[in-house]
C-alpha cells in the first residue's frame, strides 16, 4: 500500500522535475512513511514517485518507482496483487523462468505487462490498486485503477504538466496549481455526501473511474479512457448464466469463493487482522478467516458509551465464540469530537458520511497493532442487504399505479403536519409498539416519502431517497453533471427494481462512499484495509444469484447469513441493523454547536457565495428548535465548510 504521483510534461521536462515530484510525494507521505523513491526523465518530460508502505517484500527489491527487466517499463503502484505467486508460475511455465530479483507482487505485475501486454496482465490480476505506467519506447503514460475502485486515482491537467496522485493535495506544491471549486461536483456532494467519479471538487481534475485505464500521449492533449473491466457485462453475464442450484448449494459455493479471496488476501509480511463490529458481514469474514488460520486472528472493535451507536458487545460475544485474540476499545463523546478538527486533513476532498468518524477511530486502534485490516464492506450491495431496495420497490409499485394528480394532492395533505409535530405523536405510541415495528424520526420519514409521490419513474424514485439536499434548493446556478442514476451510462439489461438499485450502488455509493471513506480513514493511519468481498470472481458469482436466494425469506444477504450460520450461533448476530455511526443530531445541538454556529455564520456563507444561505440557516433553525432532524442536511455543509477552511490553510502552508 503506497502513494503514488507523477507529472508528465511542465516541470518534468527540467531540472526540477525530481524537486516537485518530491513535494507531491510527501504531501502523501501517511500512505506511505516506511521509504519513498523518485524516478525521472527529462528528456521525455517525466517525473514518477512513491512513498511505500511496506507490506510485501520488505527489502530494497520492492522500492518503487521499478523499472522492468528489459528496462522498457518503470511503474508506481499502490495496492496488492493477491494471485501475484500463481502470476509468476503461469509466466515461468509460458514465459521461460524469469530472473526475479524479489518476490513483490509489484514485480509480477510488471512482469506480467512485459510479457502480455497492460490488459492482459490485469485480466490475469486479482486485486486492489491503482498505478502509473510510464512506457519509454512509445513515451506514453498509462493509469489504472481497480475493478471496483478500493484505491483512488486523480488526474488532470495543471498549467503545461499533466498530473496524477493519489489524493488530491499531493497537487498543491505544483506551481501552476489552481485550486478552483467545482460548483457543479458541489451540488453532487450535498446530494449524495459524495462526490462520483469521475468527477473532483476542483474544476479540470478527474477521478479514474473504478475498471478503467487512462492512455496518454501527449500531455497537451486530452487522454483516452477507456474500460478493461465492465461490471455491466458481468452483470448481464450473471443474468444470462443465473446460478442454477439450491439456495444450500450457494451458500457452499460462496464459502469457497470467500475462502480463495481469504487465502489471498491473508497473505503479509507484516502483522495482519480484521475489523469487528459484530454485524454479519464483518463477521461472515473473521469466521472464515478463523476457520483458515492456525492461529487467533486478531480482532478490533470500539465500543461508545451511547447505547444506540454501541456494538462491542456484540462483537465481543462473536470474537469469544470464534476464539479471535480481540481488542476492544470504548470511546468517550470527547474522543470522537476530538476527530472532527481533523477531518479535512484526512479527506482529500470534502467528504460527509459521518461514519468517517468511527471508521477513523477503528483504524487508528488497530493500527496500534496490525499494518494490515481486513473488513466486511461490500456485504450490502452484493447481497441485498439495505432496507431501501424492498421500501423503493414497494414504494413504486403502489405509486405507479395512482394517477398523478392524486398523487401530488396527497403529498400536500401528509405535508401538512410539520415533522416535528409526527414525531412528537410518534413518541407516546411507539412504546406501545412491538419492538420490529418501532421507528425512530416517523416525521422525517414521512416528508421525504411525500416528496417522492410526484416522480414518474423507479429511477427517480431511487434518487431521491437517496439524496439529502436538492441542488436548486441551497446552490445558485449549479448544473448536476449526469452520475450513475442520471444516465452516466447505459445500465444493463436486470429483471427488476431491486437488482437495478443494487447495481447502482455497487457502481456509486460503494466506489464513491463506502470505499473511500475506508482508504483515507485508515491509510490517516497508514494502515493497508482489504476488502474479500470485493475478489471480482467473487462478484460475478453474487451478480448470477437470483434475488429470490440473494433474499430467501424476505430476508435480507440470505446467502452471506447462512455462511455465518455454519460458524456462529444464529443469536449471536440476529439482530436490527444499527449501521457505524456516531449521534451527530445530538452533538450539533450541544458540544459541536458553538463549532457549527462558527461554520454556518450567515455572513460567511453570503461571503464566500456558494449556498443560498436563508436555507441553510433554515435547516439550521429547526435542527436546534427540535422540529426536525437534519443532522445529514448539515453535516454535508458543513464537512465542506470544514474541508474548505482547512484546505486553505494547507495551500498558504504550501506556498511559504
Amino acid at each position: 500500500m503506497c502513494g503514488i504521483v507523477g507529472i508528465v510534461g511542465g516541470a518534468a521536462a527540467t531540472s526540477s522535475g525530481p524537486f516537485s515530484v518530491r513535494r507531491m510525494a510527501d504531501m502523501i507521505r501517511h500512505r506511505g512513511p516506511d521509504g519513498d523513491g523518485i524516478w525521472t526523465d527529462a528528456e521525455a518530460g517525466v517525473a514518477l514517485s512513491q512513498r511505500r508502505l511496506a507490506i510485501i517484500d520488505l527489502s530494497s527489491a520492492g522500492a518503487q518507482p521499478m523499472i522492468s527487466h528489459s528496462g522498457r517499463y518503470v511503474i508506481v503502484f499502490n495496492g496488492e496483487i493477491y494471485n501475484h505467486g500463481e502470476m509468476r508460475t503461469h509466466l515461468d511455465r509460458d514465459f521461460g523462468a524469469h530472473a526475479w530479483r524479489g518476490h513483490s507482487d509489484t514485480e509480477t505485475f510488471l512482469a506480467a505487462i512485459e510479457e502480455l501486454g497492460t490488459n492482459k496482465a490485469l485480466g490475469l490480476a486479482v486485486g486492489m490498486f491503482a498505478f502509473g505506467l510510464w512506457d519509454r519506447k512509445e513515451r506514453t503514460l498509462v493509469l489504472g485503477r481497480d475493478r471496483l475502485g478500493e484505491k483512488p486515482l486523480y488526474y488532470g491537467r495543471i498549467g503545461k504538466a499533466f498530473a496524477f496522485a493519489s489524493e488530491l493535495k499531493a497537487f498543491q506544491p505544483l506551481p501552476d496549481w489552481r485550486p478552483d471549486i467545482d460548483r457543479n461536483a458541489l451540488a453532487l456532494l450535498m446530494r449524495h455526501n459524495y462526490i462520483p467519479a469521475p468527477y473532483s471538487i476542483y474544476q479540470g481534475i478527474r477521478k479514474l473511474r473504478p475498471g478503467h485505464l487512462l492512455v496518454l500521449s501527449d500531455p497537451m492533449r486530452e487522454p483516452h479512457v477507456e474500460s478493461y473491466w465492465s461490471a455491466r457485462e458481468a452483470a448481464e453475464q450473471g443474468q444470462r448464466d443465473p446460478f442454477q442450484g439450491s439456495p444450500e448449494e450457494a451458500v457452499d459455493e460462496l464459502e469457497r469463493h470467500l475462502r480463495r479471496a481469504l487465502e489471498g488476501q491473508m497473505i503479509a509480511d507484516v502483522p495482519l487482522g480484521a475489523f469487528l463490529s459484530g454485524g454479519i458481514d464483518s463477521s461472515a469474514i473473521v469466521a472464515v478467516m478463523q476457520s483458515i488460520s492456525s492461529r487467533p486472528v486478531r480482532t478490533f472493535t470500539i465500543g461508545f458509551d451511547e447505547v444506540g451507536y454501541n456494538e462491542a458487545g456484540h462483537a465481543k460475544e462473536v470474537a469469544r465464540h470464534l476464539g479471535t485474540d480481540h481488542t476492544e476499545l470504548y470511546l468517550s463523546e470527547r474522543d470522537a469530537l476530538e476527530v472532527v478538527p481533523h477531518l479535512p486533513g484526512i479527506y482529500c476532498e470534502p467528504f460527509s458520511d459521518s461514519s468517517q468518524i468511527p471508521t477513523f477511530l477503528v483504524s487508528k486502534l488497530a493500527r496500534g497493532s496490525v499494518t494490515v485490516a481486513l473488513s466486511g464492506d461490500g456485504g450490502d450491495e452484493l447481497f441485498s442487504g439495505y432496507t431501501r431496495y424492498a421500501l423503493a420497490d414497494a414504494l413504486w409499485n403502489k405509486l405507479s399505479r395512482v394517477p398523478m394528480g392524486l398523487r401530488r394532492a396527497s403529498a400536500s395533505l401528509a405535508t401538512l403536519p410539520s415533522p416535528g409535530l409526527y414525531n412528537n405523536v410518534a413518541g407516546g405510541i411507539m412504546p406501545l409498539l412491538p419492538q420490529r415495528l418501532r421507528r425512530e424520526r416517523v416525521g422525517d420519514k414521512i416528508h421525504k416519502a411525500a416528496s417522492v409521490l410526484s416522480l414518474r419513474t423507479m429511477d427517480d424514485v431511487y434518487r431521491r431517497l437517496c439524496s439529502h439536499w436538492e441542488a436548486t434548493e441551497i446552490i445558485p446556478d449549479a448544473d448536476e453533471p449526469p452520475t450513475m442514476l442520471t444516465g452516466l451510462e447505459a445500465l444493463p439489461a436486470l429483471p427488476g427494481n431491486v437488482e437495478r438499485m443494487m447495481y447502482i450502488d455497487m457502481m456509486s455509493y460503494l466506489p464513491d462512499d463506502i470505499l473511500v471513506k475506508v482508504d483515507r480513514a485508515a491509510m490517516a493511519v497508514s494502515l493497508e484495509t482489504r476488502v474479500p468481498l470485493l475478489d471480482h470472481r467473487l462478484i460475478g458469482f453474487a451478480l448470477s444469484l437470483p434475488l429470490s436466494i440473494l433474499r430467501a425469506g424476505d430476508q435480507t444477504k440470505w446467502p452471506l447469513r447462512q455462511l455465518l450460520y455454519r460458524h456462529v450461533p444464529k443469536a449471536l448476530v440476529e439482530r436490527p441493523k444499527m449501521g457505524f455511526g456516531v449521534p451527530i443530531d445530538t452533538w450539533l445541538r450541544g458540544a459541536l454547536r458553538e463549532w457549527a454556529e462558527a461554520l454556518l455564520d450567515e455572513r460567511r456563507l453570503r461571503e464566500d457565495g456558494f449556498f443560498r444561505a436563508d436555507a441553510i440557516r433554515r435547516a439550521w433553525s429547526e435542527h436546534l428548535s427540535g422540529h426536525r432532524n437534519n443532522q445529514y442536511l448539515l453535516w454535508d455543509v458543513l464537512m465542506f465548510q470544514s474541508w474548505q477552511e482547512g484546505t486553505q490553510g494547507a495551500s498558504s502552508a504550501v506556498a511559504a
